[in-house]
C-alpha cells in the first residue's frame, strides 16, 4: 500500500472512531457527500482536505501520519543493497546492532566510541535504510518485526562468518553465566519446527529481559550475546565416515 493510501484508509479509521459519516462530513469540510465518496473511493485526497478533516476531526496532523507510520508492516529482512550499506561502514553496523537491542542513543554514546554527531549521522542513516524510524530528541521505533533476522547468504551474515564467528567460539564458555551445548540426534520433520519456534521463543524472552534490565545499575549488568542456531548438518570430518543410504 502506497502511503497516500494508508494515509485515506487511516482517515477512514479516524472518522469511524469519531462516529462520522461521509454524510456529517461533507458540509463541515464544504463539499458534497457524493464528492467526499468519491474523493475517499479515489484515495485522491490533496492536501489541503487533509487538514481540513483533520480540523474537524480535532487531530495534529503529526499525529496522523504518526499513526499511519505505526500502522505500515514491519519488516522481516532487508534487501541486499539495504544490507550492503550496513556492512560498508562499522559504525553503521554497530548503531544498527545496537538499535535492534533498543539501546538508547545516550547509551550508544556513553558505551561506544562515536560522539553524539556521528549517532545521529547514523541513525538518520538507519532511518533511510528502513531499519528504525528517528523520532525527535534522538529516539526512534524500530521498523522490523520481531521475527526479523539478517538475509542467511546476505552480506551481513557474510561479514559475521568472516570477522565474528572464530571470535566468538575462542571463548571457553565457562564464565559466569555462559555455557555452550551441542546436541545431535535425528528427529521427526514436523517436529522440527516446532523447536524452531521454542528457540526463538527463548531468543524473544533474552531481548525482553534486556529491556526490562536497563534500570539496574551498570555494576550489577554484564554484556552477553545469546547465539542460536539449528540446521540439518553432519560434521565435515564425519561425512566421508558416513554409509551410503
Amino acid at each position: 500500500m502506497s502511503t497516500t493510501q494508508a494515509l485515506v484508509e487511516q482517515i477512514k479509521t479516524e472518522l469511524k472512531l469519531a462516529g462520522l459519516t461521509y454524510a456529517q462530513l461533507a458540509p463541515r469540510i464544504g463539499m458534497a457527500e457524493s464528492s467526499v465518496k468519491r474523493m475517499f473511493a479515489k484515495g485522491d485526497m490533496p492536501l489541503v482536505r487533509v487538514d481540513e478533516i483533520c480540523r474537524v476531526l480535532k487531530l495534529d496532523f503529526a499525529d496522523l501520519a504518526r499513526k499511519v507510520a505505526d500502522a505500515q508492516p514491519l519488516r522481516s529482512e532487508l534487501t541486499l543493497e539495504q544490507e550492503r550499506a550496513v556492512v560498508a561502514d562499522r559504525k553503521v553496523l554497530l548503531l544498527a546492532i545496537c538499535c535492534l537491542s533498543q539501546w538508547t542513543c545516550e547509551q550508544i554514546v556513553a558505551t561506544y566510541r562515536v560522539s553524539e554527531a556521528e549517532a545521529i549521522k547514523y541513525l538518520a542513516q538507519l532511518d533511510r535504510l528502513g531499519i528504525i524510524e528517528l523520532r525527535p530528541m534522538n529516539r526512534y521505533r524500530l521498523r522490523v518485526a520481531k521475527t526479523f533476522r539478517w538475509r542467511p547468504h546476505g552480506p551481513v551474515m557474510q561479514y559475521f562468518r568472516e570477522e565474528v564467528v572464530t571470535d566468538y567460539y575462542a571463548g571457553g564458555f565457562d564464565g559466569e553465566g555462559e555455557m555452550l551445548t551441542l546436541v545431535h540426534g535425528q528427529i521427526g520433520r514436523s517436529l522440527a519446527a516446532l523447536f524452531n519456534e521454542r528457540l526463538q521463543r527463548v531468543a524473544q524472552d533474552f531481548a525482553q529481559q534486556h529491556l526490562a534490565d536497563q534500570k539496574l545499575p551498570p555494576d550489577q549488568k554484564r554484556p552477553y550475546t545469546l547465539v542460536i542456531g539449528m540446521r540439518s548438518w553432519l560434521f565435515a570430518a564425519f561425512r566421508d565416515m558416513k554409509r551410503e543410504a
